[in-house]
C-alpha cells in the first residue's frame, strides 16, 4: 500500500520483483486489499483510485487541472498550419486548445462541439463546419446519425480528440457510447489522430470505447506523466509530447 500511495498505478510484475514475491501471490493480496475497499484492481496491476469515469458536466471538469489543459491545448494549437481542414471534438482540454488558435490564413475546422465553435468564431480566418444532431447538455456537444453523415463526406488531415480515460490495454474511451461512436467516426475522417489528455486519464477507462492505441498517432499530456507510462506509449510507435 506504501508504494501503491506513491505510484498511483502498479503492475503486478512490478510488485513481484519489488517484493521478492511470486505473481500469483500478488494477486491475491490485490483482491483481498481491494474486498477491504483500500485500492482498485486494474487489468494486470492496481490503483489507488477508481480507474472508471462518470459522466461530469463540463462546466465542473473545465476547472480541473486547468493548467496543464493549458498546456497540453498551447501545444496542440501550435501543430496546426494555415490552409488546413482539421476536426475538433468536444471535451474541456479541447476547448482550451481552441482558445491558442489562431492562424494568419484561412482554416477550416469542423466541430462537435458547441462551446468550441463558438470560441472559434472570434478568429475571422476560421471556416467553421458544426455537426448537427441532439445536444449533450453535459458536454455541450452534439452526438447522432446527422453528424456522422456529415463526416463520410470530409476528410481532415487531423483530428484533435479529448478523452476521458486511456488504458494501454482497452484504449480510449468516454463515458457515452454514442460520442464514442461519433468519435470513431471522426477517426475514419482524418488523416492523424492526435489525443489531447492530462496525466490523471491514464490508466482510467470510462463506458464508451471509442478505439484501441493502434488508431493514435500522437498524445500530447502533461508532465505528471509517469516515465514508465511514457516509454510503453512510446514502445507502442505512438509520438508523445509532454508539456512542461
Amino acid at each position: 500500500m506504501e508504494i501503491l500511495k506513491q505510484k498511483k498505478n502498479i503492475s503486478v510484475q512490478y510488485l513481484s520483483k519489488e517484493l521478492n514475491t511470486s505473481a500469483v501471490t500478488i494477486r491475491k493480496d490485490l483482491k483481498m486489499l481491494e474486498r477491504n475497499r483500500l485500492l482498485f484492481r486494474t487489468h494486470g496491476g492496481a490503483s489507488i483510485e477508481s480507474p472508471y469515469v462518470n459522466d461530469r458536466s463540463v462546466n465542473e471538469k473545465e476547472f480541473i487541472n486547468a493548467q496543464e489543459k493549458n498546456t497540453i491545448g498551447m501545444a496542440a494549437a501550435a501543430m496546426i498550419e494555415d490552409d488546413q481542414y482539421i476536426i475538433i471534438a468536444s471535451g474541456t482540454t479541447v476547448l482550451a486548445m481552441a482558445r491558442f488558435i489562431n492562424p494568419m490564413k484561412k482554416l477550416t475546422i469542423v466541430t462537435s462541439a458547441l462551446n468550441v465553435a463558438i470560441e472559434l468564431l472570434k478568429n475571422p480566418n476560421i471556416e467553421i463546419l458544426m455537426l448537427g444532431g441532439y445536444v449533450r447538455p453535459s458536454s455541450h456537444s452534439v452526438i447522432g446519425h446527422y453528424s456522422e453523415m456529415i463526416l463520410k463526406e470530409t476528410a481532415c488531415s487531423k483530428l484533435f480528440l479529448s478523452v476521458d480515460g486511456i488504458d494501454l490495454d482497452y484504449g480510449l474511451s468516454t463515458t457515452n457510447a454514442q460520442e464514442a461512436h461519433l468519435n470513431q467516426a471522426m477517426i475514419e475522417s482524418a488523416k492523424d489522430v492526435i489525443v489531447l489528455a492530462d496525466s490523471t486519464k491514464f490508466g482510467k477507462k470510462s463506458f464508451g470505447k471509442i478505439c484501441g492505441l493502434d488508431q493514435v498517432d500522437h498524445i500530447i499530456t502533461d508532465k505528471n506523466i509517469s516515465a514508465d507510462v511514457v516509454e510503453k506509449i512510446k514502445a507502442l510507435g505512438i509520438a508523445i509530447t509532454v508539456t512542461q
